[in-house]
């Protein structure tokens, strides 16, 4: 069986998804679309192109916003700074005001991250209220804890997009997100999910052998998932380029993904040749990230800037943040702020500066 093309939007992003069954996975790949599964692909795909529509429109409002409902993991991935062993789930009460003062912003996608967002005991209740704001439901996950049952709860709430990182094809000291561990997962999720999911692969420090993200990558299309590629940064988000046979993976997971993928990671070519890119982050403005105690921040990377309440952030601190030149974003890896950043590359110059984590960077600066 030949490569399957069908236009989809994921996050927002425009693209032609390939799929590739394989022998062993054609009975799964193939299964026929039910009635409800397709109308929930047809109406989440109107909503997707409805929230370009409207960024393409105004500025005014965040894109995407992640969100982070408990900081705690199931996991220990080594090269990971977005997690702790320890806390506690934020209380469904304070997170339900958060979503709801996304929606106050106008907040077109809401996705859920962690730690590992399935340890919260009201995720299901979350999903939905994001949904009752009019948002695009999304979450970032392990896959660890996902069980027929569990994929089911997640139909019902109204994810629309799911993303799974596989680092490796067999469990290592780095990362116990192996293909080997979760292939039973993706399985599931072919057979089970009503939702859009995404499984992404990881070339770059840390990773041993750099030909399993190729492995995963084929995998996933033949499982009918989308695929994408990511490069490992270092802890404060910034460029580590590729050597000569990460690089040569890289370039094969990219042509198997070409038309779904490069379009809008282009960025990622600059990172690959240890070079910078030129562009216009709209972190703070099209992009927020929450973290678990409520505070709007940059990015997972630059947490602390502007480190403010969401609680009290309005349209006028997006609109200053839409403005403002990061001085990090040269050397800035974080696909999903380049991606959003990406919607309005084309207009508004920037007009002040500020560098994050530099003595007295809470000062924006007036470019002459």
């Amino acid at each position: 069986m030949g490569r399957r093309f069908c236009v989809c939007v994921r996050d927002g992003s425009i693209y032609l998804r390939v799929t590739m069954p394989s022998a062993s996975t054609t009975a799964i790949a193939s299964r026929p679309m039910s009635a409800k599964r397709r109308w929930k692909a047809v109406t989440r795909k109107v909503r997707e192109l409805a929230s370009i529509g409207s960024a393409l429109v105004s500025t005014g409002h965040p894109y995407m916003a992640h969100i982070v409902p408990m900081r705690r993991c199931n996991l220990a991935c080594t090269y990971c700074n977005e997690f702790d062993d320890v806390s506690d789930p934020v209380p469904l009460e304070e997170m339900l005001r958060r979503i709801d003062d996304l929606g106050r912003l106008g907040t077109s996608v809401i996705t859920i991250s962690g730690g590992e967002p399935l340890l919260h005991p009201d995720l299901d209740q979350i999903i939905a209220r994001i949904r009752k704001t009019g948002a695009i439901a999304g979450m970032i996950t392990n896959g660890y804890l996902l069980m027929p049952d569990r994929i089911e709860r997640l139909n019902k709430a109204g994810l629309d997009h799911m993303q799974i990182s596989i680092d490796n094809v067999m469990p290592d000291a780095v990362s116990k997100k192996s293909l080997k561990v979760l292939d039973k997962k993706l399985q599931m999720l072919a057979e089970h999910a009503d939702f859009h999911v995404n499984i992404n692969s990881v070339v770059g420090g840390g990773i041993a052998n750099p030909q399993d993200a190729l492995t995963v990558s084929q995998r996933a299309l033949g499982l009918g998932f989308s695929s994408t590629i990511g490069i490992i940064h270092d802890g404060s988000g910034q460029l580590k380029p590729l050597g000569e046979s990460e690089r040569g993976v890289w370039d094969k997971v990219r042509q198997l993904t070409r038309r779904s993928y490069s379009r809008f990671n282009h960025f990622q070519e600059a990172i690959a040749n240890g070079k910078t890119n030129d562009w216009r982050c709209r972190a703070g403005g099209r992009y927020l990230y929450i973290c678990e105690f409520g505070l709007v921040h940059y990015c997972s990377q630059q947490r602390g800037y502007p480190g403010v309440p969401l609680s009290g952030y309005q349209t006028a601190d997006v609109k200053r943040e839409f403005l403002t030149e990061k001085s990090c974003s040269p050397n800035c890896t974080i696909s999903c702020v380049h991606q959003v950043s990406y919607i309005d590359h084309w207009r508004a110059p920037q007009q002040t500066t500020i560098t994050p984590g530099a003595s007295g960077s809470s000062e924006l600066v007036q470019i002459q």
